[in-house]
């Protein structure tokens, strides 16, 4: 173990499953400073070893599980690592935060970080052990669910408190956004990694540790722990309701994406709302590490199926994608479907979408009952969708079509099928609307990674429309912001603020810690001094997110993307049918200002998106 560095180990662990070795590479506290961890660490190793133009499903893309700085550490949303490689789905950068409690294990088992190599000539698990690493055979349990993957490799180990990372069927499958979970209901959600997992035959990796890195100043992590727990009143929603208490408010607003964002409006929107799951079907609420807000929801019930709770429950992005974006109002089915999804290791929001897309072509005559296998995919009927998500996993039928994203179905079904999938390089949008939030529109256009909400900007929490308002934007003073911003407004004030919020976003995923917590920049930042015992404060941490984002850029450059591909769909720049929305409509010309002004306040051409020259100079990088 590397005792200078506090908070780390020192170590990255390379496991090439082609040769079937393991190598340990030390870490330095230069490098540590630099990039922090999780999200950070992925920029570098994937800018730096992966070769132009490799296929996304080949050996040669390599896997990254990176701890953040605060991963594993006695404090509630320190339970979150980032995962990362070249996306199948998008072919560029693929990132995601998962949490629960697999970092917290492998930063006390030995490492900082995980590359994952080449590809394994048959099915294996990766078991790592106290610093220990092996390899073992894993084709008696190739093609099972997670849970009884999980079981099974649990059993075989001999201890019940290992945590896993894992694929189900749709990773073996190569799903373009099947994902790895982290135990049955956290995922690294976007992007596609589940199928990079699958390519290399990897099904999981087992971990179990006993032992934390050291921290500079541990009376610095308990008086952020005491501060939470002095204010818990700030995260009351979130133990109530998980992320879908608000729905009934967001589809006041329009915030909730209805029948494939055509629609302003869900009229069942109280049948499949987070107060209607806790009071009908839910069974309780859980939680990642350390963490004692309890977010996660648990469902259970036995009629018209049974739902298992040790897949707990959906969540406001399931809740949206499986539910009113596709028109369907059974809450029991969209619970179903959020189990399907974490037992066949599906990303719920591409998983959605997708099946809306397919549902509004189905509607328009370009899918037709014979392309669909005698499947009535119309809006609203909640079987289709059950059935069609069991097809994407196994790649049966129309599944095989519609296992490729939605961007590329459309590519093959044709007859301006193009105009129906709604994405952003590829990957399709959450379930937030950038009709309404024009700041999270920009945020969708620019992130490397495709369309993404959690780092992101989501106006309506800014600007007095939202009840915690006051706590976002007291949070925002010390960097400049004293007063909500407009609603409709998307001029150079409001695309600062996003380009802030972005890399507070990022600062937090390298770190290692939750969006969810209400922790101001500041308080992180010294939460950062207290592990590492380095003087880093809220600019220090925005410093690190611009060479973040920068290396993510140049990679995404590399890749064949361009300023181009920076784009909103086309029916976002019309009003939906009716609703909130029906006469409010994104400015074509006005989000490509406020893109140009976000090039540049990044340092890149403002034109083009390319990083300058002294920008990537004064960011170390080269």
């Amino acid at each position: 173990m590397n005792d200078t560095i506090c908070g780390y180990h020192g170590k990255v662990l390379r496991a090439n499953l082609s040769k079937g070795t393991f190598t340990t590479e030390p870490i330095d506290e230069r490098f540590c400073r630099k990039y922090l961890g999780g999200a950070g660490f992925i920029s570098y190793y994937l800018w730096k070893e992966l070769p132009q133009g490799i296929d996304p499903l080949g050996p040669d893309n390599k896997l990254i599980f990176a701890l953040g700085t605060a991963t594993g550490f006695p404090l509630a949303g320190s339970g979150r690592h980032c995962v990362g490689a070249k996306s199948p789905l998008t072919g560029g950068i693929a990132k995601s935060e998962p949490g629960g409690f697999w970092g917290a294990e492998l930063k006390r088992a030995g490492f900082d970080a995980i590359i994952v190599e080449g590809k394994a000539p048959e099915p294996v698990y990766l078991w790592i052990h106290d610093g220990d690493v092996s390899l073992r055979k894993a084709s008696q349990i190739w093609g099972q669910d997670t849970k009884e993957t999980e079981q099974a490799i649990r059993d075989e180990l001999g201890d019940q408190k290992i945590q896993l990372a894992l694929i189900g069927p749709a990773g073996e499958n190569l799903v373009r956004y099947s994902v790895v979970m982290h135990g049955l209901f956290d995922a690294a959600g976007r992007g596609g990694t589940g199928a990079v997992m699958g390519s290399k035959n990897l099904k999981a990796i087992a971990v179990r540790g006993r032992k934390l890195p050291s921290s500079a100043k541990p009376e610095g992590i308990k008086e952020l722990r005491e501060w939470l727990s002095n204010n818990m009143n700030l995260v009351k929603g979130y133990r109530d309701f998980g992320t879908s208490g608000r729905m009934i408010e967001f589809e006041k607003l329009g915030n909730l994406p209805t029948r494939n964002f055509q629609d302003g409006a869900f009229a069942a929107i109280e049948r499949i709302s987070g107060q209607t799951l806790k009071a009908t079907i839910g069974v309780g609420m859980d939680g990642c590490f350390a963490c004692p807000v309890r977010c996660k929801k648990r469902v259970a019930f036995q009629e018209p199926y049974p739902v298992d709770p040790d897949y707990g429950g959906p969540e406001y992005e399931t809740q949206g994608a499986l539910g009113s974006n596709c028109g369907v109002e059974d809450l029991k089915a969209i619970s179903l479907a959020s189990q399907l999804c974490n037992a066949y290791s599906l990303d719920v929001i591409s998983t959605g979408c997708t099946i809306a897309f397919a549902m509004e072509c189905f509607e328009n005559g370009l899918l037709t009952s014979k392309d669909t296998g005698g499947i009535e995919l119309r809006f609203g009927n909640a079987e289709a969708m059950l059935q069609t998500i069991k097809l994407i996993a196994k790649r049966e039928g129309i599944g095989n079509l519609l296992a490729e994203g939605s961007a590329r179905a459309a590519e093959q079904i044709g007859q301006g099928a193009e105009a129906l999938a709604i994405h952003v390089k590829k990957q399709e949008i959450p379930m937030h609307e950038p009709r309404l939030n024009k700041a999270l529109g920009l945020g969708y256009m620019v992130n490397p990674h495709g369309a993404d909400h959690c780092c992101n900007m989501i106006d309506i929490l800014f600007n007095g429309l939202s009840s915690t308002a006051d706590i976002v934007l007291k949070d925002m003073i010390p960097l400049g912001w004293v007063e909500p911003v407009p609603l409709d407004d998307i001029s150079p004030p409001k695309v600062s603020l996003f380009r802030m919020l972005h890399l507070k976003r990022i600062a937090f995923d390298s770190l290692g810690i939750c969006q969810f917590l209400p922790y101001s920049f500041q308080q992180v930042a010294d939460l950062a001094s207290a592990i590492t015992g380095w003087d880093i404060g809220p600019m220090g941490l925005a410093r690190v997110s611009e060479r973040v984002l920068t290396l993510y850029r140049l990679f995404n450059i590399r890749e064949g993307f361009s300023a181009d591909d920076d784009k909103l769909p086309k029916r976002f720049f019309h009003p939906t049918k009716y609703g909130p929305l029906a006469h409010t409509a994104l400015d074509p010309e006005k989000m490509e200002r406020a893109k140009r002004y976000y090039y540049s306040l990044m340092g890149w051409d403002a034109n083009s998106g390319k990083p300058m020259p002294e920008t990537i100079e004064a960011l170390g990088i080269i």
